[in-house]
């Protein structure tokens, strides 16, 4: 039986997001040209982004929001694709940690994912064609600097904080690297300043699923009028189990069966948890791009902040003024505590100002995306200090 059901040939939700996008588009023409970790430049490019709340008089009391690996720009608004609420609507809103009633909040959707930045999905000017695996590789750091751009645009100097999780979270410690005297304050959660050996490892798996699929076509699938849906639905289903933790797993699924009363003896979704990942793998391809997928894991792998100053992570830290707050899940083994307790010691090296909390649960990974109470008090409580340190709130 198959994961996922037959592809459609229509054009999906997803797809035509990605090539107009319903949010904000910046747009960055041949003379703004991008340049590349990997040595080429990318010009032009745009990207897509939503804000939330009103940007101060002076320009001071903005909030630069990075999404994790399959995230987007709707971090507190409905998303057009799937409908539901924003990803961040439990910390982002009037009265919330992340108040909009005081706060201007950005966040875009990474240069090349899917939900109207420039991706493999945009179309290459040059060809008239989608870039497909023409776009050239990117890092985070490339990212960082296509968001600096944006907020050039918007006339912003300094940010009052950047706050991000997972790879949202790589690109909150790569601003507080590349732009020290930018970034008021940092809240980086659940992530690490390089992708562990295991990590790329998942991810490895995740992207040959895609590209052994027949239908991914050498990336060229759009040209082909197919998508690579098996693929990606199983790379889904990988990644997910990275996300949650096995107390969580045991407590919601333990080894029910689903809709049965006794094996099938066969290999259709006896258990309920072969029924929900296959779930997450049917959700996932509807709205988003398996070559997207392939360029967003490999930025992550690529990602190593010590890399560039000598394998010295205190080093990359040297100049920040920046104040930071770390957080870390206890049951989160894609970013395990350890990580995040790295930068706080290559921080304190520095007397950099910073504090960290460790959560207690047993939500795994995906607990920053969770209403998780203690998460959201220590989010609240960082940014109302980090205000009033800054004048904002008297």
């Amino acid at each position: 039986m198959s994961i996922i059901a037959d592809p459609v040939t229509e054009e999906t939700l997803g797809a035509r997001e990605a090539r107009q996008p319903s949010s904000k588009v910046a747009y960055f023409g041949p003379d703004e040209p991008l340049r590349l970790d990997g040595g080429r430049t990318l010009s032009p490019f745009h990207l897509a982004y939503e804000t939330y709340g009103e940007l101060n008089a002076d320009k001071s009391n903005a909030i630069y929001v990075c999404h994790a690996l399959t995230g987007d720009q709707y971090a507190a608004s409905p998303n057009p694709v799937t409908g539901k609420a924003g990803w961040w609507s439990t910390l982002i809103g009037p009265g919330k940690p992340i108040d909009t009633d005081r706060f201007f909040v950005v966040c875009a959707n990474v240069l090349g994912s899917c939900m109207g930045s420039t991706g493999p999905a945009s179309t290459d000017f040059e060809t008239g064609m989608p870039y497909a695996l023409a776009l050239p590789v990117l890092t985070i750091p490339d990212m960082v600097r296509a968001q600096a751009m944006l907020i050039d645009r918007l006339g912003i100097d300094t940010l009052f904080a950047v706050i991000g999780g997972s790879m949202g979270g790589m690109q909150c410690l790569q601003w507080t690297v590349a732009y020290p005297s930018r970034v008021f304050a940092a809240l980086p959660i659940a992530t690490g300043a390089r992708h562990s050996s295991q990590n790329i490892a998942f991810h490895e798996v995740g992207r040959q699923a895609v590209m052994a699929d027949p239908d991914w076509h050498g990336g060229d699938y759009i040209q082909h009028g197919t998508r690579p849906h098996k693929g990606l639905a199983v790379a889904r289903m990988a990644a997910h189990v990275t996300y949650l933790s096995e107390a969580a797993l045991q407590r919601k699924f333990g080894r029910n069966l689903q809709d049965r009363d006794k094996l099938g003896f066969g290999f259709d979704a006896d258990f309920q948890i072969e029924s929900y990942l296959r779930h997450q793998g049917m959700t996932f391809v509807d709205r988003f791009d398996a070559n997207a997928y392939l360029y967003l894991t490999r930025a992550m792998d690529y990602f190593d902040i010590a890399a560039e100053h000598g394998g010295r992570l205190a080093e990359a830290f040297r100049q920040t003024k920046t104040r930071f707050c770390l957080v870390s899940f206890s049951s989160d083994w894609l970013f395990p505590t350890e990580e995040s307790r790295a930068v706080v010691h290559a921080l304190n090296a520095n007397a950099a100002s910073v504090s960290f909390v460790e959560i207690e649960t047993d939500k795994g990974h995906d607990a920053f995306l969770l209403d998780e109470p203690e998460f959201i008090g220590a989010v609240a409580g960082f940014v109302s200090s980090a205000a009033k340190a800054r004048g904002l709130v008297r």
